[in-house]
């Protein structure tokens, strides 16, 4: 930043991209103060500041700076007490008319970021100790910042293990323009490639190829399935009146989920206003899809063995998905925010035509059963699951 831009941001009192020192006595603070901005955890994407030199209303108190002041904060890089090791400026600028030390310390690569052990964060305008909940989130982040899942190779499958029929003729010519595909003559591997459904590099399908084009995916992802359970009862001790374990490549899965679900939707005929009856579900089918989609779209396949779980019980339905909210979506935001763990699948979805617009299933969802008349959905948040509950309308 020029010095203007930095004394405008030296004097926002509201901003949590800076923190403000008289003197660097409190090594530790600075520290914590460095980890904090490396982590972002509001995602802004750009670098913190921390002013060393000034009171807390952002006016110089005259300090006296030295090279070895400065060569004392730039060392805290490299001691080793923050791992990994923070991307980090330090020099010394005029600022009101008067020397202040400016530490400008970039966003992480690969969050979380500690300092002897602990993650540090802002929260508004002070530091805090990262909650388990936002440290799982500074973690994937890190996932979000590389290769995601579901575009890594998966080194045991090959070519011969991909559905190509259904490639060419069910998910290419709506994944790329008729036109294009009239012009180019790339051959199918270039095509899988350009899609991310193949490493071309190492010659294997990717994780997401394997999904959603695999003759047998649950061969190499034993938890990509869906499991369906109705019981006769509120408990999962009751009797069980039937069970399917929805399997295959990604688009058998939502075609049989497409015939089971509407079977279990029961429709009462209620007097209404007119001579006719009125017809209304005891589950806005549209509404339980939404959440069933939304399950899919959003699971982990890492470090978990279990499946999508749709528990259907006299009173109410559950969908939980293995695998916690992701990224910059938090229990406070996620109606209005999308962040995705596995993008290529996402595409895919919308390729197959079963996503019309991202970030909208929920409130889609909502809409369906304040339609219907049925209660709100409620949402529970674990680190390692997302559970959403639909009660039946009354």
């Amino acid at each position: 930043m020029k010095p203007n831009d930095l004394e405008k941001l030296l004097e926002d009192l509201e901003s949590d991209l800076v923190e403000r020192k008289e003197s660097a006595n409190d090594i530790k603070k600075i520290n914590q103060a460095i980890c904090a901005f490396a982590n972002d955890l509001p995602h802004h994407g750009a670098p913190g500041y921390v002013f060393i030199g000034v009171d807390d209303a952002g006016n110089p108190v005259s300090l006296k700076i030295t090279d070895q002041l400065l060569q004392n904060l730039a060392h805290l890089r490299s001691e080793g007490n923050i791992q990994p090791i923070p991307a980090m400026t330090v020099q010394k600028v005029l600022l009101k008319g008067a020397p202040v030390v400016v530490v400008e310390v970039h966003p992480s690569d690969i969050p979380p970021v500690r300092y002897k052990g602990q993650v540090w964060v802002r929260v508004g305008s002070r530091r805090a100790t990262a909650t388990p909940d936002e440290e799982r989130r500074l973690a994937e982040r890190h996932v979000a910042g590389s290769l995601t899942f579901d575009r890594r190779p998966c080194s045991e499958a090959g070519l011969s293990d991909l559905l190509l029929d259904n490639f060419r003729t069910q998910y290419l010519p709506n994944a790329v323009a008729a036109e294009v595909l009239a012009q180019n003559q790339r051959t199918a591997l270039e095509q899988l490639a350009s899609l991310r459904l193949f490493d071309a590099k190492r010659g294997v399908p990717t994780n997401a190829g394997l999904l959603v084009l695999g003759a047998n995916p649950q061969s190499f992802l034993p938890c990509a399935y869906v499991q369906f359970v109705r019981y006769d009862g509120r408990t999962l001790a009751d009797a069980v009146q039937s069970s399917n374990e929805v399997t295959g490549d990604l688009l058998t899965q939502l075609q049989q989920l497409d015939r089971l679900l509407p079977l279990q939707i029961h429709t009462a005929r209620v007097p209404s206003q007119t001579l006719a009856h009125a017809e209304i579900p005891d589950y806005p089918l549209q509404a339980i899809r939404e959440f069933v989609l939304n399950a899919i779209l959003h699971r982990t396949y890492e470090a978990t063995n279990a499946p999508v779980r749709i528990n259907w019980f006299s009173d109410r339905v559950e969908v939980q998905n293995p695998g916690g909210l992701y990224g910059t979506v938090t229990p406070e935001n996620f109606e209005r925010t999308s962040d995705y763990r596995n993008p290529v699948l996402a595409e895919a979805m919308k390729t197959l035509g079963y996503v019309e617009k991202f970030g909208v299933g929920i409130a889609r969802a909502k809409a369906a059963l304040k339609a219907n008349g049925s209660p709100e959905p409620v949402f529970a948040f674990e680190p390692s699951q997302v559970l959403v509950t639909v009660r039946r309308r009354a």
